[in-house]
């Protein structure tokens, strides 16, 4: 290995997909027990690795020196090998996360802060937010209460805080649904910040921005330490707009860019589009729900109504929501549900087709748009919660390239 990441578990990482975006040189992905650690330090010639969970203090003793990026932290998340063999021991999450602040308008100047975990991220929040002018800073721990070091299981120790950092894994992919607690229990809050970044919005990220608090998932973080550690192994400077076209780059390979309208409005022809232009994957809810349901739409509503489609619909959008560089045709009727809306956000952003009711099709195969009196009805019920649930919304009232250049453009 010359450049990689070591860590215990590594499956839901992108640091391969940014370092070798950014500088084109193989990284590699190595998982490491924890016995494994030293005898790969000691032995192993890389010249720059990157560290994650569990090892960004157990690090520390195998290293020669600490740049005072992971003196200030007590922690180290970027390892350089010198010419002369010596290792030296970096923090680039300082940079990182507040990059990733910066990018969500929140601001620590001032603000209590409570930071979820105590582990190497959560040192790197720390030095960050004191940096940036934070009034108090505690932790939300599980054991070893102090002063400021507050019992998580009790979120009411610390409703008086302004500003909350997740740097646990807790929402971490494959669990996307866990979250610490309820942040209601906050009344003060006016910034969350989860350091994951897998899913791209956590629940606890779609919980604040569901009640107007500015909140970001950790996509930004990883992107900006990653280009702060390239530029270490690397020895070089990039251009000062990088980090934010690497994050683009990143965001449009794995956000999931779903369709939602009437039935007709064009979402399969332009969501087929969409993917071949964008190197993504294509996929149909109502196709999902056949394959898991083993019949067709009609046969599912004759044997429980729409209610029992709903069922199967909500089934088929939780089985997507994890998934990530997806194009998503919904069915007509998926937004009017908060829980499919709410899934289709962590790694989603909607995209509400619109087509006038005039160019809509009735179709024999759709038990709720069979005539037009019936579509146009449907439309008119339907427009508020589409309205509602769109990052964008588009007009289709042209062609299907014209629909799928201008969602391009917006994206």
């Amino acid at each position: 290995m010359t450049y990689g990441l070591i860590g215990e578990r590594l499956g839901h990482s992108f640091s391969r997909i940014i370092h070798e975006y950014l500088t084109g040189d193989p990284y590699e992905l190595r998982e490491l027990r924890p016995d494994e650690l030293g005898p790969f330090l000691r032995s192993e010639p890389f010249r720059g690795i990157n560290v994650t969970i569990p090892y960004k203090q157990a690090v520390i003793p195998y290293l020669d020196e600490l740049a005072p990026s992971a003196r200030l932290v007590g922690a180290v998340n970027a390892v350089l090998r010198g010419r002369d063999g010596c290792l030296t021991g970096y923090n680039t999450d300082f940079d990182g996360f507040l990059a990733m602040a910066a990018a969500a308008g929140v601001q620590f100047d001032g603000a209590d802060v409570v930071i979820l975990g105590a582990g190497g991220a959560a040192k790197a929040v720390e030095a960050a937010v004191r940096s940036a002018g934070a009034s108090k800073v505690a932790f939300a721990v599980r054991h070893d209460f102090g002063p400021d070091r507050l019992p998580i299981d009790r979120p009411e120790a610390f409703a008086g805080f302004d500003v909350l950092v997740n740097a646990t894994p807790v929402g971490m992919y494959p669990d996307i649904k866990a979250k610490p607690f309820d942040i209601s229990a906050l009344p003060r809050l006016r910034g969350v910040l989860d350091c994951i970044y897998n899913p791209i919005c956590t629940q606890l990220v779609l919980d604040a921005r569901e009640r107007g608090i500015p909140a970001a998932g950790g996509l930004m973080m990883v992107v900006a330490q990653a280009v702060k550690a390239a530029e270490l192994f690397h020895d070089m400077k990039f251009p000062e707009d990088t980090v934010l076209k690497t994050y683009r780059h990143m965001l449009a390979a794995r956000r999931n860019i779903v369709l939602t309208g009437m039935p007709s409005s064009g979402k399969t022809t332009v969501g087929r589009l969409l993917a071949a232009e964008l190197g993504l994957r294509f996929t149909d809810t109502d196709d999902v729900v056949r394959t898991l349901s083993g019949l067709e739409i009609p046969e599912l509503f004759a044997r429980g109504g729409e209610e029992e489609f709903r069922r199967w619909e909500a089934v088929a959008i939780e089985s997507l929501a994890a998934e990530q560089g997806l194009v998503i045709a919904t069915g007509g009727g998926a937004v009017l549900s908060p829980d499919n809306v709410r899934e289709l956000r962590r790694n989603g952003i909607l995209v509400f087709l619109d087509r006038d009711p005039a160019l809509l099709q009735p179709s024999p195969d759709r038990p709720l748009s069979r005539s037009r009196r019936a579509l146009e009805a449907l439309y008119a019920e339907r427009l508020p919660a589409y309205l509602k649930s769109a990052d964008i919304h588009i007009e289709n009232n042209g062609t299907p390239e014209d629909a799928a250049g201008k969602i391009i453009d917006k994206v």
